[in-house]
């Protein structure tokens, strides 16, 4: 699988880039959320990404930080919204808006996100107020920064969010000033 991509950002649209590494271009969709973020072509640029396979392809998708991926793939196990409804929904609002929306049952903000109609509103907010504020905090807001992205991750590979916080924090403190600085100490505490 694809985590993660670091090259030279050959192309930048709205709905995807091409990221050249080291010869090779890899295109991949982009929420808006992610787009804004990117610097100027031709730049480094860092994104993590998540690979679908589907009937006769392969689909890539890369995000500014593992937050945003992390929503993604939580928005992606609601009945009814696939990839690239998911990758909508977090062009219409970016994390800290989604989490607050679900964890305080907004469905008309939810159904103002083109694509998201009452029903699935309603089924986002059934399915996922609890697994967001267990995810992202009882206040529904995002960490962000190389803390915030470390604790993505952590919640990403199963860990809970109470246990992978105290691990980043403790990381951090350690001084890892890095995201793979603090995700491989915080790993080493948890693995203790």
């Amino acid at each position: 699988m694809i985590g993660r991509l670091r090259g030279a950002l050959a192309i930048k649209e709205p709905t995807h880039v091409l990221i050249d590494v080291h010869g090779v271009g890899f295109e991949a969709a982009v929420s808006l959320q992610t787009f804004y973020a990117l610097p100027p072509l031709g730049e480094t640029v860092e994104v993590w990404t998540t690979l679908v396979p589907r009937e006769g392809a392969l689909d890539l998708f890369a995000f500014a930080g593992a937050t945003e991926r992390a929503l993604f793939a939580r928005l992606r196990t609601v009945s009814g919204i696939g990839p690239k409804l998911a990758l909508t929904i977090l062009s219409g609002m970016d994390g800290p808006q989604l989490t607050a929306a679900l964890a305080s049952s907004d469905s008309a903000a939810l159904v103002a996100i083109p694509g998201v109609g009452r029903k699935t509103a309603e089924r986002m907010i059934v399915e996922l107020a609890d697994k967001i504020a267990d995810d992202f905090g009882d206040d529904g807001a995002v960490s962000a920064g190389v803390e915030g992205d470390a604790v993505a991750a952590l919640l990403s590979l199963g860990y809970k969010r109470a246990e992978a916080g105290r691990a980043v924090r403790a990381a951090a403190e350690a001084g890892g000033d890095t995201l793979e600085a603090v995700l491989k100490t915080a790993l080493a505490r948890l693995a203790s």
